[in-house]
């Protein structure tokens, strides 16, 4: 199954990109987590950020290497995202490796539309999600 958790890229630079994930009521997943109180998975903040990094490699990589996950480090969640929020992540690249692996930071912001007046319109909310991780070459 292939999905794009990616709505809409904001900015990106060779070593840095900052994209959006607008969350729906209508998201499947939302529909078993959790029925009485639906939020963003986990794991889907971090498949967020990695899509994120995948296509931030896309863009600086000539050769066209396809890229998976190569580990997590040190991921901490902070606040929940729920339907009519939006998911603000920002990557960068921290340290390439001579056998093609990259080591990215990232961090995924709550976007809260009745938070624009404080501050959590544009993606400077309640952090929801933050780490490093690997992204190394896919070896076909």
């Amino acid at each position: 199954m292939r999905f794009c958790l990616i709505d809409q890229v904001l900015e990106v630079s060779p070593d840095h990109i900052v994209a959006v994930k607008n969350i729906t009521a209508g998201e499947e997943y939302l529909q078993d987590h959790f029925p009485s109180f639906p939020v963003m998975p986990g794991v889907l903040m971090i498949e967020t950020l990695i899509q994120a990094g995948r296509h931030l490699l896309a863009q600086t990589d000539p050769a066209g290497k396809r890229f998976v996950l190569g580990g997590v480090r040190a991921m901490k969640y902070g606040n929940f995202v729920k339907p009519g929020d939006g998911l603000r992540v920002e990557v960068e690249v921290v340290s390439r490796s001579d056998d093609g692996s990259v080591t990215l930071k990232g961090s995924g912001r709550v976007i809260r539309p009745a938070g624009v007046a404080n501050g959590e319109g544009n993606g400077d909310g309640p952090m929801s999600v933050a780490g490093r991780f690997v992204m190394r070459p896919a070896r076909l």
